[in-house]
């Protein structure tokens, strides 16, 4: 699969090359095999008081090429930074940009002889725990040749296992055991196929019948106007589970209807009634009837072979907690085509969930095309090794040397963007596009600083009218992703004339797909204390306009920035920052920004860090909307463990299942006002780490299912229950409906549906009991299996049917119905 990326052949040829190429970089003789890196932590040292990680990056030059004593460099990236500066053995560790690194000899370097290894120690500034952290992307360059990138392709990271390597401080970041886990999972029942919730999420209201619906072919679809989509969804739907079916019998009538939906006004309610004179749904809206499809889908057995199925009688009134039940995708950081946000957007339809946050720009990437700006794409939407600057974006996020990289380099064309548009539509699914601002936005800044330089170069005229950054400006500032050039400046006109064309033209894509934006997402996050400060537009700016701090400066912006929405009939949206007061101390407690909480903002509040804890709910007694998405409990690129081999990161939590699924929107400290400024919740996963879509997949699912049933259920009965016994046990019954439903019916039937959705398959937990190993997993009712004999489980191992007494090592692993298997957990059985 090719992205479209608009570069020449004359450019593309230029970031090619292969091992035998290398003799044009290199000293004399090229090599006859490719460099190779290997990288491992050396140790965790507690004697700062964050904990310092010592780590080695080991390079091994190939046959034929030695590195010479001076003229090359080992690039590479690594998030969350690390302690740049001279290294043992004549070596010093330099920053390049953001989160690109270099290696290069200083002085008295003695060069690597062809075949033998360089060992590079290196430190991190606290400690590492998770993988996430490790240097990525790896490349070498010669002096003599600064344009010809070698990507070091065989690149391993070690993940630790030895004592030294997994020391942590007492309390904060403990290894989980198979014990733990065992403890973990027994919190939950195994379920019998029939005691399942019938529908999910929860429905509002279910009455069920006495008996079942016997169907011998698939029923006759009758709908009425408006529902062509939900018609040709409930066709196809019937065609899979009965085809052909007993055509000798009548079909069942499967009537599909808009209609008011009694005592619900959401235009996502629906009624559902399984009865012997057929099968009916009628929603508010087309889209109610679409959530009542999805219902009654869940509801049909497991795919099989079966010429006939039977439904139970029940009744379902149903309508969303909540008006916006969102999921976040960063396509930014690390791009993915448009058919895998199709596939993510059948997965939200199928689950219940309404809006898609696109997050299509930030410092690393611009990911849709923009008529008239051209350097957005050429430049913004690609990222590869030069050292010439303007030329393009550099490697981030481990995405390489080279240009034609399928997830550091590609954008959406105007087509393509209105083809998700229509996709999303016809699932019911808004689309929010977000364009990061005024942080967040390198990719922006440096595509129209070259457009500057191109033009400028040409004598053409209108040069700086969508320039984004003062040449003047001596402001020092750090971003979280270490940029100090990466941030739009409020002091030019030229900002607002880009921030206005934008908008404008993502607004016209918007119509011409047919369907008309309603809000536009623009950041205002992580803007990092200093900047502006030293900026002579910006100051230029304050003395016209009589601003008295860079914080009035900030509502200044944000005045312009909604203005420029309002123009095109929109309301602004952004992280919470947008609407909190600016302070002067970086890492202070946030405060509600008194100007603009009539504005009709939404805001999406992550930071429920401490000091924090409450700021979504004082926003909404402000006056504010927010959507909340708290890094604690809904950030889905947060890895579920301390456990080295769990992908994800750790800045902000660790999130299991229940941990998403034990979130409680509502706090009592909002006031009557401000539990109706809260509009819903969102799953946001941002993919500094996702370099290929199975970790998409293992990230988002199962824990997505969280999500839904967070955000459509009303209130668990074990959330309202003051006395904390009572509550427990409302909680575990709960909570293993849930964890049946998805290891005996949800996941089995994406595995047998689809086949592509590649979700987290938990490690077993295990315990050792009178002799015997016990085993149990997250979701009850997936398949385990097991080895004795020191061997990987596979799909032939023996399965796990009750106590295991074999003595030894003993390994299990969980697998889906099509033999995938989940991380492996062992033990020990004396």
């Amino acid at each position: 699969m090719r992205e479209k990326m608009n570069l020449s052949p004359k450019i593309l040829a230029a970031c090619l090359f292969t091992v035998g190429q290398l003799a044009q970089a290199a000293p004399a003789g090229a090599p006859a095999s490719a460099p190779r890196m290997r990288w491992e932590v050396l140790r965790n040292d507690f004697s700062s008081p964050h904990g310092r990680t010592r780590a080695r990056l080991s390079f091994t030059a190939p046959r034929g090429m030695a590195l010479p004593a001076q003229g090359w460099s080992i690039y590479f990236n690594c998030t969350d930074g690390i302690v740049t500066g001279p290294l043992a053995g004549k070596l010093a560790l330099e920053t390049v940009s953001g989160g690109l690194f270099r290696i290069r000899p200083q002085p008295g370097f003695k060069g690597l002889p062809a075949g033998r290894t360089l060992h590079i120690d290196y430190d991190y500034p606290n400690l590492l725990i998770k993988m996430a952290r490790a240097p990525s992307g790896p490349y070498l360059v010669f002096d003599s040749a600064p344009e010809t990138a070698i990507a070091i392709g065989d690149y391993q990271v070690h993940v630790p296992t030895r004592p030294e390597q997994l020391r942590r401080p007492a309390g904060r970041d403990a290894l989980v055991t198979v014990q733990d886990i065992y403890r973990r999972n027994a919190r939950a029942d195994l379920l019998p196929t029939d005691a399942l919730p019938l529908v999910f999420p929860t429905p509002l209201a279910l009455r069920s019948g006495p008996g079942k619906v016997h169907l011998a072919r698939a029923p006759q679809v009758i709908s009425g106007p408006g529902l062509r989509y939900e018609t040709a969804y409930a066709r196809a739907l019937f065609a899979r589970y009965l085809p052909p079916g007993d055509t000798a019998q009548p079909p069942l009538p499967l009537r599909l209807r808009i209609g008011d939906v009694d005592g619900q006004d959401s235009p996502e309610a629906y009624t559902l009634s399984v009865g012997a004179e057929g099968i009916n749904i009628v929603g508010n809206s087309a889209a109610g009837v679409a959530r009542g499809l999805q219902s009654l889908h869940g509801m049909l057995p497991l795919p099989s072979d079966a010429s006939s199925l039977d439904l139970p009688e029940l009744e379902v009134t149903d309508a969303p907690r909540f008006a916006y039940r969102g999921f976040q995708l960063d396509v930014a950081r690390n791009f993915q085509p448009k058919e895998v946000v199709f596939k993510t957007l059948d997965l939200m339809a199928e689950y219940k969930l309404n809006t898609l946050h696109f997050h299509l720009t930030d410092d690393e990437g611009w990911r849709v095309e923009i008529t008239g700006l051209p350097e957005l794409t050429s430049i913004g939407a690609v990222r590869g090794h030069s050292d010439r600057p303007g030329v393009r974006l550099p490697p981030a996020y481990g995405s390489g040397p080279r240009i034609d990289d399928p997830h550091g380099s590609g954008y959406y064309s105007r087509a393509e963007y209105i083809e998700i548009l229509r996709y999303a539509a016809a699932r019911h699914i808004d689309v929010i596009p977000e364009v990061e601002m005024p942080g967040h936005a390198r990719a922006a800044v440096k595509a129209m600083e070259a457009r500057y330089h191109r033009m400028k170069d040409a004598g053409e005229q209108g040069a700086d009218q969508y320039l984004l950054n003062d040449f003047d400006d001596r402001s020092v500032y750090r971003s979280p992703q270490e940029y100090t050039d990466h941030v739009i400046n409020p002091g030019l006109e030229s900002a607002y004339t880009f921030i206005d064309k934008v908008v404008t033209e993502i607004a016209a894509l918007h119509r011409e797909a047919g369907v008309p934006l309603k809000t536009m997402h623009v950041g205002g996050d992580e803007l990092p204390h200093g900047a502006w400060e030293q900026s002579p537009v910006s100051r230029a700016l304050m003395q016209r306009e009589k601003l008295a701090s860079v914080a009035d400066l900030w509502d200044y912006f944000y005045n312009r920035v909604d203005g420029i929405l309002r123009k095109q009939g929109l309301y602004a949206s952004g992280w919470e920052e947008m609407g909190a007061r600016r302070t002067a101390e970086e890492g202070a407690p946030q405060a509600p920004n008194p100007r603009f909480n009539r504005r009709g903002f939404s805001l999406y509040v992550w930071n429920n860090t401490p000091g924090n804890e409450d700021f979504a709910y004082r926003l909404a007694n402000a006056g504010y909307d927010v959507v909340l998405a708290p890094v604690t409990n809904m950030y889905l690129d947060m890895s579920a463990n301390p456990n080295p081999d769990e992908p994800g990161v750790n800045w902000g939590a660790y999130l299991e299942l229940d941990t998403v699924y034990d979130f409680k929107p509502l706090a009592a400290s909002l006031s009557e006002a401000g539990r109706s400024h809260v509009r819903g919740v969102e799953a946001t996963l941002f993919s500094e780490t996702i370099r290929d879509t199975h970790l998409l997949d293992y990230l988002m699912m199962p824990r997505l299912l969280a999500v839904a049933e967070r955000g459509w259920a009303p209130d668990p009965a074990w959330a309202r229950e003051t006395d904390p016994a009572r509550a427990e046990a409302l909680h575990r019954a709960a909570w293993s409906g849930f964890v049946n439903l998805l290891g005996q019916r949800e996941l089995p039937r994406l595995d047998l549906e689809r086949g592509d959705v590649f979700y987290r398959i938990a490690p077993p937990g295990m315990v050792v009991e009178g002799g015997k190993v016990l085993i149990n997993h997250t979701l009850p009712g997936l398949t385990l299996r097991y080895t004795t004999d020191g061997s990987v489980p596979t799909v032939h191992s023996k399965p796990v049917t009750g106590p295991i007494a074999a003595r030894g090592v003993i390994q299990a692993a969980g697998f889906d119905r099509n033999g995938r298997s989940g991380l492996v957990a062992r033990i020990v059985n004396k």
